[in-house]
């Protein structure tokens, strides 16, 4: 038999079995790879112990409350601290607008898409009820704070949507 009269390849049942496997095989290879992707990217958990929050969500309640009858509010801002780096300047004022002087605050910025970006912050008191921290490795974008704010007994917790830079 010559080059000329190869006989035709006959299809198997192995080779629609070989050829169903790879394909289905392939699909489920790719759908593990883009979960693992997507776990690693973003959990999907905001915060961390969400079902004990959950749990003592009347404790919160009763906190807010507390708290909205207080009557403290903060404004927040990023400014451009030393050395053109970002800083955070929180205001705190009370119910008549006065400035509030006097409190330890503290908080987290939060990149909302990735928690490995997440840093905790320590503000300085810089007078009139403003307190600013520094942040000197600040990546461009939308930024999430939350803090708190203490006096004694007194309380404020407060959260802020930011961008950085801020003329945006």
């Amino acid at each position: 038999m010559n080059a000329a009269q190869k006989r035709p390849v006959e299809l198997k049942g192995w080779h629609v079995l070989a050829a169903m496997l790879a394909f289905f095989g392939l699909v489920i290879a790719v759908n593990v790879v883009f979960a693992v992707f997507a776990i690693n990217s973003f959990p999907g958990e905001d915060v961390r112990r969400s079902y004990l929050q959950g749990i003592q969500y009347n404790d919160t309640l009763a906190q807010r409350r507390a708290q909205a009858a207080l009557g403290w509010r903060a404004d927040v801002r990023f400014v451009e601290g030393s050395g053109g780096d970002a800083a955070l300047e929180v205001a705190l004022f009370d119910r008549e607008g006065h400035p509030i002087d006097g409190v330890v605050l503290n908080g987290a910025l939060q990149w909302p898409t990735d928690a490995r970006r997440d840093q905790a912050i320590e503000f300085r008191h810089v007078g009139s009820g403003r307190y600013v921290a520094a942040l000197p490795s600040l990546t461009e974008g939308r930024w999430r704070l939350r803090a708190r704010a203490e006096r004694g007994a007194e309380a404020l917790d407060f959260e802020a949507e930011l961008s950085w830079p801020s003329s945006r």
